[in-house]
């Protein structure tokens, strides 16, 4: 099967998307999902610039050893554009593999651990009204793990509240806005709302939080201290994990689970906190850190140590990546949860996808691949549109963690 032709496919529908379409001598194509947010178009052209033209002629059956060209071979290793297009690449490959053996990606990675892939939503809210009925909401849809975010007194915005909820997309069209955090006012006001939400929906629902890389390490351990009453399944990005070596001050004051890994690009960027066992889920995401060939590598490390997956499943990455993850959740023996922020209607028809959601988990379907194509006819009706994160500032104007 050796590999005739590539593309990369750049398409806006509601928010930006990179698309690979890898195309074989007998037909068969696979797509891989390359975004990067906010910086798209340098994943296209190190696509289209310096690795579509060293595909040409590869045999598309040989996974592992074109992972390995494009890794060693580029010399200049990680980093995220790399590790996207690395990524979009690797899941295109494993698509047309799985489409010429006529199973779906989950049975050729091994077949099913688990029968469904147990997945959380995002319940936001400005105020602590609004995110007590957030979560009502999720609860009524079948939702078993809710992420809750809210709205802090005196800040006038806060990461995870947005302009919608099922839809929400922090990235904004032009240059990034700037916002403005306290720290203080977000540990003072944050444990009440977990304590609110337990008083009204119980000990059932499994409830997750995200810190967003905003704290420093004893500002986490506290965090962390504080919330253990009401038992998350975990915290994420508590600060940032550039240090691993700070992990270890989070861990000696709090048993709340740790979650972190989603701007991961390789194994490298986990491992001392994997073996050192100072988190309980990893959470990098295939488009990110170099597809289903090398998380394969970052799951069976954390699986020897009993930290568990829990990918990131955000609107920054498209219906591919999703379709993919998803085939390997149900594959992989150490799997914990998934994210699940819902595409827009728009989205979904660029990308029709035979995955589906029912009493809180998502289920692969069983066509050969990923299960997940693009309509490019429909795609090139939403050209790219420049948009960015929001810039994040501490009240007295120092740059700080968004």
């Amino acid at each position: 099967m050796k590999i005739e032709s590539a593309k990369v496919i750049v398409t806006s529908p509601g928010r930006n998307f990179v698309t690979l379409k890898i195309v074989t001598e007998s037909g068969t194509y696979g797509i891989g999902d390359a975004t990067l947010n906010g910086r798209e178009l340098s994943v296209a052209s190190y696509l289209e610039d310096h690795v579509i033209p060293c595909l040409i002629g590869r045999d598309a059956g040989q996974i592992e050893d074109i992972w390995q060209y494009l890794y060693r071979g580029a010399y200049w290793r990680r980093g995220p554009v790399t590790m996207s297009a690395i990524a979009a690449v690797d899941m295109a490959l494993w698509d047309i593999k799985a489409k010429a053996a006529g199973m779906p990606l989950y049975q050729l990675l091994g077949g099913r651990s688990r029968n469904g892939v147990l997945v959380y939503g995002h319940a936001n809210g400005k105020d602590l009204e609004g995110t007590l009925e957030a979560v009502g909401r999720y609860i009524e849809m079948g939702y078993k793990a809710i992420r809750i975010q809210c709205g802090v007194p005196g800040n006038a915005s806060v990461y995870g509240v947005g302009k919608g909820d099922l839809y929400y997309e922090p990235a904004e069209k032009g240059l990034p806005p700037e916002e403005v955090w306290s720290t203080p006012d977000y540990l003072r006001f944050i444990p009440g709302v977990f304590e609110a939400v337990r008083e009204k929906y119980g000990d059932a629902p499994l409830l997750l939080h995200d810190c967003h890389h905003r704290l420093t390490p004893i500002e986490a351990a506290r965090l962390g201290k504080d919330l253990e009453p009401y038992r998350l399944f975990w915290i994420e990005d508590a600060t940032p994990a550039e240090n691993q070596e700070a992990f270890k001050l989070i861990r000696q004051h709090t048993t709340t689970p740790l979650a972190v890994g989603e701007i991961f690009n390789t194994v490298w960027d986990a491992k001392d906190l994997i073996q050192n066992q100072l988190i309980d889920y990893i959470r990098a995401t295939l488009v990110h850190a170099g597809g289903i060939t090398h998380m394969r590598t970052i799951a069976a490390l954390a699986a020897l140590y009993q930290v568990r997956t829990g990918f990131h499943g955000a609107t920054d990455l498209s219906p591919v990546t999703m379709g993919a993850a998803l085939h390997f959740d149900t594959w992989v023996p150490n799997f914990g949860i998934q994210e699940y922020m819902r595409h827009t209607p728009e989205t979904d028809a660029v990308f029709p996808h035979d995955y589906s959601y029912a009493d809180g988990m998502l289920q692969v379907g069983d066509k050969p691949g990923h299960g997940v194509d693009i309509d490019e006819e429909l795609a090139a009706e939403y050209p790219y549109d420049r948009a960015y994160l929001p810039v994040n500032r501490l009240a007295d104007g120092t740059l700080w963690n968004w």
